[in-house]
């Protein structure tokens, strides 16, 4: 297949507002490092609803592309690329993995130049560094293969490299979305009882409960603390797990684990939203840690959960609750936020 010279695609032009799906234009020629990738489906995570509303900050690259977990085939490779070839079914990641980390690719927007960095996904193709690129079998189910690129790496790393979770040890797990679903499932994997989820919609609940979650707490109706201490009693969990980013989260989990207890920052406070914490316990055992993709690394841990699913250890299937095209990304985005989407959302290319 010859490059093709225009593609379509979801482009952020301004913060807070929609996504513009129209024609891009490709550069003539891939550089050093640089993988052409035919997008199958593509996964939206909540670092991009972030990166819309502006968590961060101000955006200084717009307007830009987005997405990063992707399930993909390699069209074809620049200069120096030896770990993928033409003809690859490939998982897309944002954890760096084998290969050259090669330059951003130069699209071009109504004849301006369009940023990118080493990953995009919400567009047809994409123009990826070789290093976001992991080859997974030809066979492999194109839809569950786009959750590797970082809700299913994600959710287990943060399990097994962030909490370091014991067999029997209690877990919370706040935000039951497309990572936190992972998460509460990776916990069950290893054995930690009690696992209880914590969410604002029931929807999001009944599939935690398929994942694993032993306890369910929506914390729209109920205390969500109250709700916590009267499964684990008043010593506290051993693990509580935000995804939510939000600082008075952040702060009831510090609070209510016990005196030695990890508490795991999965989701990101928006700029300037600080968390106020009393530092003493952390003289005595208690951890606080952000975590960074669960530490994943993709070359080696997406070969290890594929195993996993394709015995049957792992339910991926069920997590695949909508699927939209590029056109209705906006629906989908929209669906995200409402709370409408129980669990991970595919954009199909």
């Amino acid at each position: 297949m010859t490059m093709p010279r225009t593609m379509k695609a979801a482009i952020l032009v301004e913060q807070k507002k929609p996504l513009i799906v129209d024609e891009i234009q490709l550069p003539d020629a891939l550089e050093i490092g640089q993988v052409l990738v035919k997008i199958h489906f593509s996964g939206i995570c909540g670092s991009q609803l972030g990166e819309i509303d502006g968590a961060k900050g101000e955006d200084k690259f717009l307007p830009h592309l987005l997405g990063h977990e992707a399930s993909g085939t390699v069209i074809e490779i620049g200069p120096g690329v030896k770990h993928v070839k033409p003809g690859d079914v490939v998982v897309l990641h944002w954890r760096k993995g084998l290969g050259i980390e090669g330059v951003p690719p130069n699209y071009l927007w109504n004849g301006k130049k369009l940023n990118a960095g080493w990953i995009a996904t919400f567009n047809e193709y994409a123009i990826v560094s070789e290093n976001r690129l992991t080859t997974i079998p030809a066979n492999s189910n194109l839809e569950v293969a786009a959750l590797f690129g970082c809700a299913v790496t994600t959710g287990f790393g943060v399990i097994e490299n962030n909490a370091k979770v014991r067999i029997g040890e209690s877990v919370v797990v706040f935000g039951a979305g497309g990572v936190g679903l992972n998460i509460v499932q990776a916990a069950s994997l290893v054995g930690a009882y009690p696992i209880i989820a914590v969410d604002l919609y029931d929807n999001r609940l009944a599939l935690a409960k398929e994942m694993g979650a032993t306890h369910l707490i929506n914390s729209s109706k109920v205390d969500a603390k109250l709700g916590i201490e009267e499964v684990v009693g008043n010593l506290g969990p051993d693990v509580f797990i935000d995804n939510t980013g939000q600082p008075k989260i952040i702060e009831l989990g510090y609070q209510i684990t016990k005196v030695q207890g990890r508490v795991v920052l999965v989701g990101v406070p928006r700029k300037g939203a600080n968390i106020d914490i009393h530092s003493l316990p952390l003289h005595f055992g208690k951890e606080i840690t952000g975590s960074h993709g669960g530490e994943a690394i993709p070359n080696l841990d997406i070969p290890r959960y594929q195993n996993l699913f394709r015995a049957n250890r792992i339910k991926l299937h069920e997590l695949l609750t909508e699927r939209l095209p590029l056109d209705e990304i906006n629906i989908a985005i929209d669906n995200m936020r409402s709370g409408k989407t129980s669990g991970r959302c595919l954009i199909k290319m």
